[in-house]
């Protein structure tokens, strides 16, 4: 099982880019056992930055992951298709091991084939690399049968290897795997019910969690590959407990403070996002630290 973390984007206190926070994250996420990156996705605040923003991004990333040992995947989804295409053609070029494509949100594709269409525009820019679409209807709004998307991507999209599979409905995701198992890789991006996706089959789950709580989620897929069910469970309930806990104080800005709580300092979020007040901070994150260490105790 692929463990793929949704690294956060680093902001100096003034709002700009902070990357001289890229190789420590990349060493750290290595570190704790993590094989690859999925970077300017939804934990990276794509919305919020600038294309040339996307582009640096980009290229720090690639030189980082390749010190660590990190597979790196680029999502690239934009609304405006030709800068989607630019950053595919310009992820290819640094040697991404794969680029993501989030669906347009403003302007949405009115069915399965316009949205065929839009993600092979921007694969034909990225012609060697492997493409996967980025499907997370909770935020794009775009809500498509995803069956009906990889049927006709594979008849397509030379260059299509799968889903980045950001929804939780485990029938949808159970007949695309039966169907497709062997043609289309299927990454689960619910990290509160990565065990459901295990059970199903998913070729690897690739989430925002993972950059604080790796070990944990490596617990449980020791567990699960060992048969003990009953740890497994014990396990994903504390993810989930874990993550609940977080997003009643707002997810990102949360994890961002968590992060520094950890020795990585990532700076704040963007607006329209907002920070945590100063006095929550320090409860949450030994919250947060006191119900990793329990998990990492929890025994079948």
């Amino acid at each position: 099982m692929q463990l793929i973390a949704a690294p956060f984007t680093p902001f100096q206190a003034d709002g700009g880019l902070n990357l001289s926070m890229i190789q420590p994250m990349a060493k750290h996420l290595k570190q704790s056992g993590v094989d690859g990156v999925f970077v300017n996705g939804t934990t990276g605040e794509c919305a919020s930055l600038t294309f040339a923003e996307r582009f640096l991004l980009t290229e720090q990333w690639m030189e980082a992951g390749r010190d660590a040992g990190l597979k790196v995947m680029i999502h690239v989804g934009d609304n405006c298709l030709t800068h989607a295409e630019d950053l595919a053609a310009h992820a290819a070029d640094q040697g991404a091991s794969a680029v993501g494509v989030m669906a347009p949100y403003f302007f949405k594709p009115a069915d399965v084939s316009a949205l065929v269409q839009w993600v092979e525009c921007i694969a034909r820019r990225a012609k060697d690399c492997p493409v996967y679409y980025y499907h997370i209807p909770g935020m794009t709004g775009v809500e498509l049968p995803v069956a009906a998307f990889i049927e006709l991507a594979l008849e397509s999209i030379p260059n299509f290897r799968g889903i980045k599979y950001s929804q939780v409905n485990p029938l949808e995701l159970l007949s695309c795997l039966q169907r497709w198992d062997q043609q289309c890789e299927m990454f689960y991006g619910s990290d509160e019910t990565m065990l459901q996706a295990m059970i199903l089959g998913a070729h690897g789950v690739i989430g925002s969690s993972y950059n604080f709580a790796a070990p944990l989620y490596r617990k449980l897929i020791a567990a699960y590959e060992a048969g003990n069910l009953a740890l497994a469970r014990k396990l994903q309930q504390a993810a989930a407990d874990m993550i609940g806990l977080l997003a009643q104080s707002g997810y990102l800005p949360a994890t961002k403070q968590l992060m520094k709580w950890h020795g990585l300092d990532l700076g704040p979020v963007r607006l329209p996002l907002t920070g945590l007040a100063a006095g929550l901070i320090q409860t949450l994150c030994q919250t947060i630290d006191s119900k990793l260490q329990e998990a990492m105790q929890l025994e079948g």
